[in-house]
């Protein structure tokens, strides 16, 4: 099936020009094509549109896997009034008492949350096997990373980097390449990479991981 992702517009990556009013043809889970969506869009008229707000950008690598989904525990929302909301650590982390199923499913939670913030790939070293196969489960890509990435980790992959470094790969600059990409609620006047700096990755409204939409803000 053929699916056309359209914006304001598209950053393919890799230092390539932005696309005012870009899109991006999805065929299963590769990417078809890029480009102007009139363009796509008279190469595939029979395919589905989906719109979207803002621009669209490659999926976004975590630098902090390990730390996220290892040594971070994501609270079941029905944990919120004893534990809160926010991923425990340190001492409110070892006082919980965690099994290999309670490490798996914070990793789901947390992957999840990871997705809302269009991100495609973590990097570092995962050891436990629940962890895993949650992240295999959900598809995302686990890379090397040669030194522990500074400052706290977060669920944002442009805190603290240029937005284009945040970027996993040019996964949006060729034909044949897997089709994972974000979409982030912001104008795409001006700057766009300031823009996106400036409102962070928390305005991701869409994720397609694989050719898949795998997260869609309400």
């Amino acid at each position: 099936m053929l699916t056309i992702h359209r914006a304001g517009l598209l950053l393919p990556g890799a230092g390539r020009e932005p696309v005012p009013g870009g899109a991006v043809l999805v065929e299963g889970r590769t990417v078809a094509a890029v480009g102007p969506y009139e363009k796509l869009a008279a190469l595939s008229p029979a395919a589905r549109v989906r719109s979207w707000p803002g621009i669209i950008t490659p999926g976004l690598c975590n630098p902090y896997g390990p730390e996220l989904l290892e040594r971070a525990y994501h609270p079941d929302p029905r944990e919120a009034g004893a534990l809160g909301t926010e991923p425990l650590t340190g001492e409110a982390l070892a006082a919980l008492e965690m099994t290999d199923t309670r490490w798996g499913a914070s990793a789901r939670r947390g992957l999840q949350r990871m997705l809302a913030h269009g991100t495609v790939a973590v990097a570092g070293d995962l050891r436990r096997d629940t962890v895993l196969d949650a992240v295999a489960r959900v598809g995302l890509s686990v890379e090397e990373r040669r030194t522990d990435p500074p400052g706290r980790p977060t669920l944002d992959p442009f805190a603290g980097r240029p937005p284009e470094e945040a970027f996993h790969g040019a996964v949006l600059a060729g034909q044949g390449l897997d089709a994972d990409f974000a979409v982030f609620a912001v104008e795409p006047a001006g700057d766009p990479y300031a823009a996106l700096a400036g409102r962070g990755a928390g305005g991701c409204v869409a994720t397609v991981l694989g050719g898949r939409l795998v997260h869609r803000r309400a």
